[in-house]
């Protein structure tokens, strides 16, 4: 019976993609001057994983690809090759080869062949090249590797690896490219006709290789089996080291010892757009949810037998059981939140490079500083907040940072400094995006307004409110259209984004001395704490966080101001107010205004206050999508489902900030509750 490979290619594709990323990232480090031979040691580990996975499961064109590129980092390992730029900048364009090919296999399409082979012509001209006759300098140190005359191995897999999708014929072949190979079989665990399972495999095998194969050349083969096999690597009794003097015993068997990393569990969750991503989620938080499932289930079961014999004797019971399930819930809740909390350097490592490739085709020097990269959010929230990042990445880097010369001028360090930071704020996290180059050029931004009929030549504008400009569709300070920029988009939807996820950001910029975007999201788009509002017979949720306080409406407080509605006086300052019941055409519970509730919600430094019949409970609530579900409309975040099985709609402050300011679209959500 034949095992069906194509079960494990998703984890492959998963496990290729973290090594394509370690490679990348390791080839950036590199660019930075660290020729550190334990970077290009990650750099071949992962290449070598991702060509045996590739011949393992059939993608031959991978692996061949993979060979080269492995041959060349096994040169720069052993301080055979120099690191040139060069060879950099040829093994950052075989990542990307690698990734397109792996993309085009998970979704079964043909990938960029004429790219590949340019590639690969590449490499082969680097392999082809001389290769220096002196050390490298500044690269490897230590000796290199020592060769063998030849190696004895013992190799019995357990019965169960042929179900992992491994096969030893493949090793065996991978043996036979490094040396002469003579093997012999080893049947003596091999049952008889009838008790012999088709899918176990009972074989072992005494193998001698014959060359200068090493023993990490060895190991490596094997890499993919360990746990899953007993190995024994020894030198044969003849064999000497490169330099004349025999491995003794002990060091064979200490270098041949082979370490079982622990592996994450994979934790599988179906995306909107039908394809599979993982997250790595540790054993001791799966863990604490088993625990705490069967807190669950013995409380479930208390709670049972109360109910079948219950006597209101035992009603004290019955209010510490509900007390214990209310508890073990809330920690169950925290505890899957936990699960799909992850550090946002995920979000980060895709920035390297943007930086990298945009730096030299603009002929800028930029260093890159990351810092806070393991503060953690929602992989929903992880999953949207890439896009925004690149727009703002890439508007520093274009208008933001200066050339060279620019900044010899103003009397700068040459090279420009681009910093990204994270850290966790209360509820939320911040996000900062940073640089010290030019800054926002405010008389520029005006002009550019005035130009495109964005604002008046009259008005007058705040240098917060200058800052705002960027953010218009269409604005752009670009004198001339590029694949960068120009074209007046980028900062509009990084606002819209953001939004759209419960957030917002700021800037903030000083002439000369550069400009800060910080962003600011929710932790989860999952769950939120909400207060209950009542307008007339319905229920709606506020965002406990955009609350800033709530008022009795006082005789005299509320004025009506012409073109712009009514306000409310509030202290030193004036709140524009919006009537719910009559946004959401619905019958005010009370005729007097004087004993309804004004909530004053904030939103991007903007107040406005909300007119309600009544404040109820505030509770947790966890989010569902309406417009998935239905449609958008302006001014409502979604909708949740409140204990006693009605449905709740959950208010967009900055949707209710719209409609304030564009009453015309009001009519449009009158049609909600009908429809």
């Amino acid at each position: 019976m034949s095992i069906d490979v194509s079960q494990f290619h998703q984890v492959f594709f998963e496990e290729s993609a973290e090594g394509l990323d370690a490679m990348e990232m390791g080839l950036l480090g590199m660019q930075q001057g660290s020729d550190d031979v334990e970077i290009i040691n990650t750099i071949f580990r992962a290449a070598h994983s991702i060509k045996g996975g590739a011949g393992s499961f059939g993608f031959g064109q991978v692996a061949e690809f993979t060979h080269g590129l492995e041959t060349l980092l096994d040169q720069m390992r052993n301080g055979e090759r120099e690191v040139s730029q060069h060879a950099l900048d040829t093994l950052l364009q075989a990542v990307d080869v690698l990734r397109g090919m792996l993309a085009a296999a998970q979704q079964g399409e043909d990938n960029d062949q004429a790219l590949a082979e340019d590639v690969r012509l590449e490499i082969e001209a680097l392999l082809h090249a001389a290769l220096p006759a002196a050390d490298t300098p500044g690269l490897i140190d230590e000796p290199k590797s020592r060769l063998m005359t030849g190696w004895s191995i013992y190799f019995k897999p357990h019965r169960h690896l042929l179900q992992t999708g491994n096969d030893p014929v493949l090793m065996l072949r991978e043996l036979a490219e490094l040396g002469e190979l003579s093997v012999e079989i080893d049947t003596d665990s091999l049952p008889g006709f009838c008790d012999l399972e088709p899918e176990d495999c009972y074989l072992a095998w005494h193998i001698e290789i014959h060359g200068d194969a090493t023993l990490v050349q060895l190991k490596e083969i094997f890499e993919w089996v360990e746990g899953d096999c007993e190995l024994e690597i020894t030198p044969l009794s003849n064999a000497t080291v490169a330099d004349g003097h025999p491995l003794s015993v002990e060091e064979a068997e200490t270098t041949s010892t082979m370490a079982l990393p622990v592996a994450d569990t994979v934790v599988k969750k179906d995306r909107a757009d039908s394809a599979v991503s993982s997250i790595r989620v540790g054993t001791e938080k799966l863990d604490s949810l088993i625990n705490l499932v069967g807190e669950l289930v013995i409380t479930q079961s208390m709670l049972s037998q109360l109910g079948e014999n219950f006597e209101i004797s035992r009603l004290p019971q019955l209010i510490d059981g509900l007390e214990q399930l209310e508890r073990n819930t809330r920690e169950l809740q925290e505890g899957i939140m936990r699960i799909r909390m992850l550090p946002i350097s995920f979000a980060f490592n895709r920035l390297p490079r943007l930086v990298y490739d945009l730096s030299a085709k603009m002929g800028k020097q930029v260093e890159l500083l990351i810092s806070g990269e393991q503060t953690e959010l929602d992989k929903t929230v992880m999953e949207k907040i890439g896009d925004p990042l690149v727009h703002l990445v890439r508007n520093a880097l274009d208008h933001g940072l200066e050339t060279p010369a620019q900044r010899r001028a103003a009397g700068k360090s040459e090279t420009g400094l681009l910093h990204l930071n994270a850290y966790h704020q209360g509820g939320t996290i911040v996000i900062e995006i940073s640089d010290d180059g030019a800054g926002l050029d405010q008389e520029k931004i005006r002009s550019k307004a005035i130009e495109r009929g964005l604002i008046s030549s009259e008005e007058s504008l705040s240098p917060e409110q200058v800052h705002e400009l960027i953010f218009m569709p269409g604005f752009s300070t670009a004198e001339e259209v590029s694949d960068v920029s120009g074209r007046g988009v980028g900062m509009d939807v990084v606002r819209k984004n953001i939004h759209s996820l419960g957030g917002s950001v700021d800037v903030s910029s000083g002439v000369g001395v550069g400009s800060s975007f910080i962003i600011r999201l929710p932790l989860t788009l999952a769950i939120m704490d909400g207060q209950i509002i009542q307008v007339g017979d319905q229920r709606y949720i506020i965002p406990l966080v955009s609350i800033i306080e709530t008022v009795e409406i006082m005789p005299g407080t509320l004025k009506q101001v012409a073109g712009k509605g009514e306000i409310y006086s509030l202290r030193d300052e004036y709140v524009p107010v919006l009537r719910l019941y009559q946004l959401f055409n619905l019958t005010t519970i009370s005729n007097s205004l004087e004993n309804a509730l004004l909530v004053v919600v904030e939103f991007e430094d903007q107040r406005i206050g909300l007119l309600v019949d009544a404040l109820l409970a505030q509770q947790q609530v966890v989010i569902r999508s309406l417009e998935k579900n239905y449609r958008k409309v302006t001014g409502i975040a979604g909708a949740t489902i409140l204990g006693d099985g009605d449905v709740a709609l959950i208010l967009d402050i900055s949707g209710l900030l719209t409609l304030y300011r564009d009453p015309s679209q009001r009519d449009v959500n009158k049609t909600f509750r009908a429809a």
